[in-house]
């Protein structure tokens, strides 16, 4: 065979691979995705692979998304499994704490790198069901602008945890609900989307994860409750206990509290010289 027509030839195929490559990869990174869901995580690498499929599948037939996974300083090797199913998950995006700040820190930070409008986020541990996913973003999509839905809140209405936890968690709602009147049954659920804008206008401090419906309807918007699935954690172990809840929780609520007695939401309309003149 002419050396010219090996040439076409692995001309050709370079070609063919370089678009396939555009358009498998590189084309789907450039396009503003719908959703992009927040995962923080800490030593939580035996559940990452498999949340990360539930999350392609849940998804890749509804929408446009990103995933960003915050490795909020883990002293295991779970970065190192997220770099290796970052080669067959080109949605997926990894950002790395030096050292551990928190979860809400880490869903902050995943929240500030996301590039998509509307943020869906949910705990590392696999307790989440990704499949309620597409049912709380429609949610939110089929809101009307005046009805300010700014916060569409996972209720684990039936939650797969220990005694223990089912009771203190009853308690701990019934208290915040009675301090901050948010009307959430269940405001420690992870499972949440809302309008990233509405997010980083939240005042910032730590453990503001667990109120974000509070601070929802302090920035003048509403929040909707819909249930969710929740099943029991298969691997890993809690970084949560009743103690290490509860002490902060009691600080928080005061915190809180004296945020929103404080809240202002004024009635705002820009002043147009031109326009003015135009109407006389």
């Amino acid at each position: 065979m002419p050396a010219d027509s090996w040439h076409v030839k692995i001309t050709n195929l370079l070609r063919t691979s370089l678009l396939k490559c555009w358009f498998l990869h590189v084309l789907p990174m450039m396009k503003k995705p719908d959703l992009s869901v927040v995962v923080p995580v800490f030593n939580e690498r035996d559940n990452i692979v498999p949340l990360i499929d539930e999350i392609v599948e849940a998804l890749d037939s509804h929408l446009e998304f990103e995933i960003i996974y915050v490795n909020d300083g883990s002293t295991d090797d779970s970065l190192d499994v997220l770099i290796e199913k970052q080669q067959s998950c080109p949605q997926l995006r990894i950002i790395k704490h030096a050292k551990s700040c928190g979860q809400s820190t880490a869903v902050r930070t995943g929240v500030k790198h996301a590039t998509a409008d509307w943020v869906a986020t949910l705990d590392g541990d696999g307790q989440n069901v990704p499949a309620d996913i597409p049912n709380l973003y429609e949610k939110a999509m089929s809101s009307k602008t005046e009805d300010k839905i700014w916060l569409i809140a996972g209720w684990r209405k039936k939650r797969k945890d220990s005694w223990l936890k089912r009771v203190s968690s009853k308690w701990a709602n019934g208290i915040r609900q009675w301090m901050l009147k948010d009307k959430t049954p269940d405001t420690g659920c992870g499972l949440k989307v809302f309008r990233r804008d509405v997010f980083l206008d939240f005042p910032y401090f730590n453990h503001m994860h667990r109120y974000l419906p509070a601070l929802c309807q302090r920035a003048g918007g509403n929040v909707e409750n819909v249930e969710v699935q929740h099943r029991p954690r298969e691997r890993g172990v809690s970084k949560y206990g009743f103690h290490n809840r509860l002490w902060v929780g009691i600080v928080d609520l005061f915190g809180v509290s004296w945020l929103i007695r404080r809240s202002k939401h004024p009635q705002i309309s820009e002043h147009n010289s031109e326009n003015q003149a135009e109407n006389k």
